[in-house]
């Protein structure tokens, strides 16, 4: 230790002031085993948004592939019938057969047949209606953020009555009037979903026509129709992708209300709201026929779902500086 000697001749120690003490390490954030599992995170990656939910596109992909190929997968038929073979359960059960690995239903079809048609049926309902309800909420969304004035609201007005009209109630009134089918079923989601696409598209265009580059093309001469179609379209698609993306679930589960409610596609062609309603009345014996098409269908969405959360924050650059 230092020392040093005063005029008075008594010794003084020198103080040495001690360095601060070290703040202790933090704690991780937890990091469970299901977000893991469902949020995956890469080396170095500090964001939210560079973790990609591995799980959910697989199961989205298993599911799109059982859709295209399931000629190919299903193992029978899914309508053909097999009276002796009614109500097995599934093959992991006592009195199940390898034969049918999830069981039989009432009139002896193969529910793992059945449930790979049927999702063929959800994501075709889902394709069609995005793309003809979607369409017609982004033309309306573009065109009343744009002109304005009475245009807008007459517009607005329209989208107002939709969303009060009872959706599940005219999906019936479609199906008595023009019968079950595939063009019955678009319609009624069409028309459920192209209100929620206008109104978002319309705030977005609202806050893209005050832009700088849009003031440039009116300066310029460009027309109303051109400047929608070459600067506010190609700058709306990202919220429409978005959009899309979190309404499959939507789609999804509105076709299978539709078919469980007897509106949807006849049968004896498989959807999994169909097989939900016709195992309904046999929870207590026969659990597995309506169970694994709603678990198909819990699965689907929820996995969708994930995946539109995650496109989001990828697409919108003000999550992305976060």
């Amino acid at each position: 230790m230092p020392m040093s000697t005063r005029a008075s001749g008594w010794p003084s120690v020198a103080i040495i002031e001690r360095p601060s003490s070290i703040e202790p390490a933090r704690k991780p954030p937890r990091y469970t085993v299901w977000r893991a599992l469902l949020w995956p995170r890469r080396q170095g990656a500090q964001r939210r948004t560079a973790r990609v939910p591995w799980v959910p596109i697989a199961i989205i992909a298993t599911i799109v592939v059982m859709a295209v190929f399931a000629p190919l997968l299903a193992p029978h038929s899914p309508i053909d019938q097999t009276l002796r073979d009614k109500l097995l359960p599934p093959a992991w059960m006592g009195g199940g057969s390898d034969k049918y690995l999830l069981g039989t239903d009432a009139f002896g079809r193969d529910i793992l047949s059945r449930l790979i048609y049927g999702a063929r049926v959800s994501l075709l309902v889902a394709l069609l209606a995005l793309t003809v309800g979607g369409g017609v909420g982004l033309a309306v969304g573009i065109v009343a953020g744009y002109v304005g004035g009475r245009v807008d609201s007459l517009l607005m007005r329209l989208v107002d009555a939709a969303f009060t009209f009872p959706a599940i109630l005219f999906a019936l009134l479609l199906a008595v009037t023009m019968g079950q089918g595939l063009g019955t079923l678009v319609i009624a989601v069409s028309l459920l979903l192209w209100a929620s696409f206008a109104r978002v598209i319309r705030g977005e265009v609202l806050s893209l026509r005050q832009r700088d580059f849009v003031a440039l093309a009116r300066v310029r001469g460009c027309s109303a129709p051109r400047i929608m179609l070459t600067h506010i379209l190609p700058n709306v698609l990202n919220t429409f992708m978005v959009l899309v993306t979190l309404n499959i679930g939507v789609v999804v589960i509105a076709e299978a209300t539709l078919s469980f409610l007897g509106a949807g596609i006849p049968p004896p062609t498989p959807t999994w709201g169909l097989m939900i309603s016709e195992g309904r009345g046999r929870i207590a014996d026969a659990w597995w026929v309506a169970l694994i098409p709603g678990l198909a269908i819990t699965l689907l969405v929820l996995s969708v779902n994930l995946f539109g959360d995650w496109l989001r924050d990828r697409l919108d650059p003000r999550l992305r500086q976060l």
